[in-house]
């Protein structure tokens, strides 16, 4: 039996972790001036961290270091241990890098122990459910490479959909112009995202309200999912506990109702990103789902551009009118 290592972007229980035999290497936030972790999932006060996000308070982040993965890992290999690491997606933070760099170091330090590494794509539930897996195939007796194997090949069919309820969380992040986060503000526009095939989140659709937008999510669940009735889909918010409500009633009341549902409250550092009142939606389904598509708020971004334009050639106009 091998040892399965997954990181805090999971999004899963602690005492679910533990009870599973699950590792879990903790991303690092900062609040307040304090240096926090997010492995107490049962002490962390989701309402509270949001809501003091809404008032203004902000969260920086960082990515686990080599040595975090290094001391986690390094014991359990000179025990005779192998290993299974399944972590978050390298097209939203480096730390699967910083992983890649201590596997390297330590398979040169045990050239006779196994290390894989799993590039979810993902992340929150799009990760964690992947951990799910591994550790019900690893607990069935299937060997490493089998999981490793079965993971890899199931990469693009997690479907990862959401809604943000604030773009300037996106703007914060460089994912949108401030101008576009004040004009799709102004216009109660929603984005539906999405993880594409590298991992990377892009808008798929935008819709005027933030009902049409969850409408919109449990469409696309609908199009999408395959097996319904024989997976758990996942749902993680950034406390809106209402929508998830809202959600959980369209796909069990939609023509393929899932066998179960998950819910969790974000987790802080992916949280801090996307921002309070955040809703995704995770399913397995048709890859062409995780297709390219436009950056995020392209669309947006041009409107601004073309109303720019439009007021240049009525500023010239007037002028031309008054000289």
């Amino acid at each position: 039996m091998f040892e399965i290592i997954t990181d805090t972007s999971a999004n899963l229980d602690c005492r679910w972790l533990e009870e599973n035999h699950v590792r879990v290497i903790p991303f690092h936030y900062y609040v307040g001036g304090q240096d926090c972790t997010c492995t107490d999932t049962a002490g962390f006060d989701g309402p509270a961290f949001y809501g003091a996000m809404r008032r203004g308070e902000r969260v920086l982040t960082s990515q686990i270091t080599p040595q975090a993965y290094l001391d986690v890992m390094g014991p359990l290999l000179e025990a005779g241990r192998d290993i299974l690491f399944v972590g978050m997606s390298s097209g939203i933070s480096g730390s699967y890098s910083q992983a890649e760099a201590a596997a390297a170091e330590l398979k040169e330090a045990f050239p006779r122990r196994s290390i894989r590494l799993v590039d979810t794509l993902g992340a929150s539930l799009g990760e964690g459910l992947f951990v799910v897996m591994a550790a019900a195939w690893r607990d069935r007796g299937e060997e490493l490479d089998a999981v490793w194997g079965k993971l890899m090949a199931r990469r693009m069919d997690m479907c990862q959909v959401f809604t943000v309820d604030d773009l300037k969380y996106l703007r914060n992040t460089g994912r949108l112009s401030n101008m576009a986060a004040i004009v799709g503000t102004m216009l109660n526009i929603k984005p539906l995202l999405k993880g594409n095939g590298e991992g990377r989140i892009v808008s798929f659709a935008r819709l005027p309200g933030r009902r049409r937008a969850i409408r919109g999510m449990a469409d696309q669940y609908e199009k999408m999912v395959r097996e319904a009735d024989a997976q758990t889909v996942g749902i993680a918010h950034a406390d809106c506990e209402e929508d998830v409500e809202y959600l959980v009633g369209l796909l069990k009341k939609s023509c393929r109702p899932p066998k179960d549902i998950m819910t969790v409250m974000y987790e802080p550092v992916t949280g801090s990103h996307v921002g309070p009142g955040t809703l995704a939606l995770f399913f397995l389904g048709d890859p062409a789902f995780r297709g390219q598509s436009e950056s995020v708020f392209s669309a947006i971004s041009q409107r601004v551009d073309e109303g720019r334009e439009a007021l240049r050639n009525s500023l010239s106009a007037v002028k031309e009118k008054n000289a």
